[in-house]
């Protein structure tokens, strides 16, 4: 998936800076991703640690870290169910197509009537399945998780989802197959949560946690509202041309909020080893930070050039290059 903030590109760099700083030895670890989005980091550390506890107050993104995180064992006739999915008859009365597609009469164009119409039919599915007992929790959020990942691949956007475009780019042209979002198989339980960061941090505990949160004014809840509407699949009414629904809004998006929630996430945090993800064009300095930090143990920086994330596929150039900070804490 194509998302802001994404860690893909910066995965092995900031794997190899935490595990050597906390001294190499991983299997005996708990790590924490509290801010997980798609679940990139958690991903990464989940074969290597005893436990990983993701979380995202977003509902595609508990899904997806749901689905990524903490399952862990084989998904029983995944493929037969995938097909049956594949196969379903389209729905013209569902909310996707009803309130986000061109041919309902909408005005919006976020997906092709008939893609649309796909996503209806494989969201109704999934939940009459769970409701009758022929999929357990781990099947449902295996399926949500690859139905939100096949649906953004043809979504008609710009990757995010503040607005859609006025004509139906070659991707979204092409009929929506649900693929597989398998996951890392091993023997340990993992834990996903979907709660406020802040709130979390007073309940849980162990050795590395992770900090990714948002680094300006945009909210994820408004770029990513179809994806959660998708995943909610709830009644409401679309809001404006681009349907918005209500969402969360993040301290962690707020200039005269975001270095008291951060303050506060770092004291209450009962890890020994805290690493920040943040950049040089990021609402809190890298001044700010710090002095924060270092009231509350041994502090350290590295930095790395990155490529700026773009929401289309241009060329990028030096210009395009910001600073990636990894803020590490010894607790």
């Amino acid at each position: 998936m194509n998302y802001i903030g994404s860690k893909v590109r910066l995965s092995q760099w900031i794997k190899d800076e935490i595990t050597q700083r906390v001294g190499g030895a991983l299997h005996d670890k708990v790590f924490c991703d509290i801010f997980a989005g798609t679940g990139t980091i958690g991903r990464v550390f989940k074969k290597f640690v005893k436990k990983v506890i993701s979380n995202d107050i977003e509902e595609y993104s508990y899904i997806l870290c749901r689905n990524y995180i903490q399952n862990h064992e084989p998904i029983t006739n995944a493929s037969d169910l995938l097909y049956e999915l594949n196969l379903l008859p389209l729905r013209e009365d569902g909310f996707i197509y009803k309130n986000y597609c061109l041919g309902s009469g909408s005005g919006r164009q976020y997906f092709s009537d008939e893609n649309g119409k796909k996503i209806d039919a494989a969201r109704n599915a999934i939940n009459d399945w769970k409701a009758g007992g022929k999929i357990d929790n781990d099947t449902y959020y295996f399926l949500l998780a690859s139905l939100l990942e096949s649906a953004d691949k043809v979504a008609n956007t710009t990757s995010v989802y503040g607005a859609f475009l006025k004509y139906l780019k070659l991707s979204a042209q092409k009929s929506m197959n649900i693929l597989p979002s398998f996951f890392e198989l091993n023997n340990n339980a993992h834990e996903a949560y979907q709660e406020e960061s802040n709130v979390l941090i007073r309940k849980i505990r162990g050795d590395i946690l992770y900090l990714d949160p948002p680094y300006n004014e945009r909210q994820y809840g408004a770029n990513y509202h179809i994806l959660n509407t998708i995943a909610k699949y709830d009644n409401f009414t679309p809001e404006g041309k681009t349907g918005m629904r209500k969402y969360y809004r993040s301290n962690y998006c707020k200039k005269q909020k975001v270095l008291d929630s951060f303050e506060d996430l770092i004291k209450n945090a009962d890890f020994k080893y805290i690493f920040l993800s943040y950049n040089n064009e990021g609402l809190m300095s890298e001044n700010e930070i710090r002095q924060i930090m270092q009231k509350y143990g041994g502090y350290d920086l590295v930095k790395k050039a990155h490529q700026r994330y773009k929401a289309d596929n241009k060329r990028a150039y030096k210009a395009d290059l910001t600073l990636e900070y990894l803020h590490i804490l010894y607790k």
